[in-house]
Parts: C-alpha cells; structure tokens; sequence
C-alpha cells in the first residue's frame, strides 16, 4: 500500500509541477515505487521483467536529465527548448510510456508480470509521460510519425500473436497512438478516450485475472462452460477496437471528427485504414472462438463471480447508445 501511495504521487508530482527538475523528480519517484510491485516472490519472471523495466527507464531518464543540463548550459532554461533538445525530451517520454518505435521492452515485461501490474503499467503509467509530452512537444511531424507508427507497429506485431498479456500491450500501444493524435488539439477530449480506455481495459483484465488466463487457447477452454459469458468477452474485444455500435466507437469517432475539422485529413485517414489491421485481429480471434472452435458445454452455467464483468460488460456494449440518448436531449 506503501509503495502504491508513492506511486500515485509521484505522477502528481509530475504532472502539477512547474520546474522541468520536479517533473524528473516526480516520474523517479513513480518508477522506484513501482519497482518493488513488480517483484512477486511466486513469479520468476517478475524479477527479470523489474530488472529490464528498471533499464530502461534509468535510461530514459538519463536522457532526459542530459537534456535538461544541456538547456542549463546553453542559458535556454526558460525559453521552450530548440528542436533537437524538444526530440530527444519527447522520445525519454515516449520510450518511458512505450509507445512505437520505441516499445521494444514494453511486451516482454507486460508477459512477467501479475494481472495487476498489468493493469497500472498499460494505464496509470502512461498518464504522467503522456502529459509531460503534451506540455513539451509542438513537432507535428514528428508527433504524426509517432501515432501511426504506433497504429501500424500494434496491428503488425498482434498478426499472430497468441498471448493475452501481449494481445493487451501491443493494443495499448495502438489506443497510446489515438491519444497522442488528440492530445495537442482537445485535452477534454484526450481524458475522455483515456477514462474509456482504463475502463475496457479494467473490465478485461479483471476476468484474465479470476480465471488466469495465459493465452487464448485457455481462454477459450475456460469460456467454453460460459456461452454469454464467451460472447460478452469477444465483444468486448470489437469494443477495444472501436468497432460500432460499441462504446469504443464513440471516442475514436469524435477524434477523427475533431481531426478532420482541424484540417488533419492525411492523419485521419492513416489512422482509419491502420486501425483497421488491429480490428482485423480480433475480428480473427472472435471467429476463431465462435466458429471454429466446437467443443462446447451446451449448458449455461452461472456464477456470481462473474456478476461484475457481466455488469460492466453491459456498460460497455450499450454505451454508445446511452451517450446518443445523452447527446439527444
């Protein structure tokens, strides 16, 4: 609980400070609170997977720390940094938060760790660099290459990817490319995908976790004994993908909107036809555990410990139609 507490503040620290030293100081603390969480004393994997989370951020925030003396020295401590400072500060940020192309460790430390872990590291560990970078980063270039690039890198990599804790990061760093292409347009906006997003990905994971689930194989031996409950679960995936009439068409909806009447028409587009390749994996996955695999328990079996993801589930697949019946009045 310790540690957890430490963790949320320092990603207050960072995202309410002043001084680009109290962000560094903050996203720190963050990351050695963070640390101890991962560590499980029945989980081998957890220790490597801390030792290469520990890597890779020590490095970040080096880099970010020499880009701060390097300001220091050049008397541009007060004045928005040069462009080439700007691009190496932005990607400390984006490699801390794992978005493409600098997500080499993100999938690989995603697989050692609890359910848990899983579920801070794809949504409260994006929020503090997330915001750092929108204070930061005026390139639009470079900010279109880092969102489709992750759009493109997450549906390639997902291709055939079997592990659920793999499925879940490459699709977090899908949905890291929505929220970078709004985050310099509408904050209001930005806040509201990434609400939708801890939710989904909450409601997920929760299920992943009562019955530890590893891979979609077991996934669907598990799901097999639970037909509305198998059916909720795969469209709950269309709903992560932003399939309509589900909830997560709502929020993608209104960022192309609002890119397209910010005159981003290239942007909107890619992102429309890449987002497609992730839709197509779990278009793939759903088919493959509602056709292809036979076996099934004909019975229906209830269970109250599947009471909560059914209730939220329900919230996600109707909540597109309630947010029109809201819009509406």
């Amino acid at each position: 609980m310790l540690f957890l507490t430490t963790l949320m503040m320092g990603t207050l620290i960072s995202i309410s400070s002043f001084s680009w030293f109290s962000m560094w100081m903050g996203l720190e603390i963050n990351m050695l609170s963070f640390i101890p969480l991962m560590n499980e004393k029945n989980n081998p994997l957890s220790s490597e997977a801390s030792l290469k989370y520990f890597i890779v951020q020590a490095i970040s925030s080096m880099i970010i720390l020499f880009s701060f003396l390097i300001s220091l020295i050049s008397k541009e401590i007060l004045s928005p940094m040069n462009f080439s400072l700007e691009l190496i500060f932005s990607s400390a940020l984006l490699m801390k938060m794992g978005a493409a192309p600098f997500h080499f460790w993100f999938p690989e430390i995603i697989e050692g760790i609890s359910w848990f872990n899983t579920l801070i590291l794809l949504t409260w560990q994006k929020l503090a660099p997330m915001i750092l970078v929108m204070y930061n980063l005026n390139s639009n270039i470079f900010l279109n290459f880092v969102i489709l690039s992750s759009l493109m890198i997450s549906g390639l990599k997902n291709w055939n990817q079997t592990s659920i804790k793999k499925i879940l990061a490459f699709s977090s760093i899908n949905h890291m490319g929505w929220l970078l292409s709004i985050i310099l347009i509408n904050q209001s906006l930005w806040m509201f995908y990434f609400m939708f997003y801890i939710f989904v990905t909450f409601s997920l994971i929760l299920m992943f976790k009562k019955f530890s689930m590893p891979s979609i194989l077991d996934l669907f031996k598990i799901l097999n004994s639970n037909k509305p409950m198998k059916l909720f679960f795969m469209l709950n995936f269309l709903s992560l993908g932003g399939l309509p009439p589900f909830l997560g068409f709502f929020p993608k909806w209104m960022i192309l909107k609002t890119l397209w009447f910010s005159n981003h028409y290239f942007l909107a587009l890619t992102m429309v036809f890449l987002t497609l390749i992730m839709l197509f994996v779990y278009l793939r996955i759903l088919y493959q555990g509602m056709v292809l695999n036979v076996s099934e328990n004909k019975m229906m079996f209830s269970n109250p410990k599947t009471m909560i993801f059914n209730f939220l589930s329900f919230c996600n697949l109707t909540g597109l139609i309630i947010f029109s019946l809201i819009l509406n009045l």
